[in-house]
């Protein structure tokens, strides 16, 4: 978790969305070059945003809410506060010195457990 900052955004995950955004709209401006219509276009976007064929998950959906958490010195978690969405949490925790108090997004079902610190 420490490697993916504050948020648990991966880097890795930010570059493949940024570089699959990029080659679509290539694919794009291939197809105008070659004199493709607007309905042709948005067709092939929306075919591209239609449902995975493997089921969504919690986290996928963005059900879940934003939690403040410190960690103790034995590296386990402890929920003080939680919110329904990113912008109220952050208000919450923006003067924060205490660097062991964290934000984060936590799914519906997922165990709080998961906040530990992995040694």
């Amino acid at each position: 978790m420490a490697q993916n900052g504050p948020f648990g955004i991966n880097p890795e995950d930010f570059d493949r969305a940024i570089r699959e955004a990029g080659e679509g709209l290539r694919d794009a401006m291939d197809k105008i070059g070659r004199g493709a219509n607007w309905a042709t276009l948005i067709d092939d976007f929306t075919r591209t945003s239609r449902p995975k064929a493997e089921p969504e998950t919690t986290g996928d959906k963005g059900d879940g809410v934003w939690a403040i958490y410190t960690m103790d010195g034995e590296g386990g978690a402890h929920i003080e506060e939680v919110y329904p969405n990113e912008l109220e949490a952050l208000r919450a925790n923006k003067n924060n010195t205490d660097a062991a108090r964290k934000v984060r997004f936590l799914p519906y079902g997922i165990a709080v457990s998961v906040l530990d610190a992995n040694d």
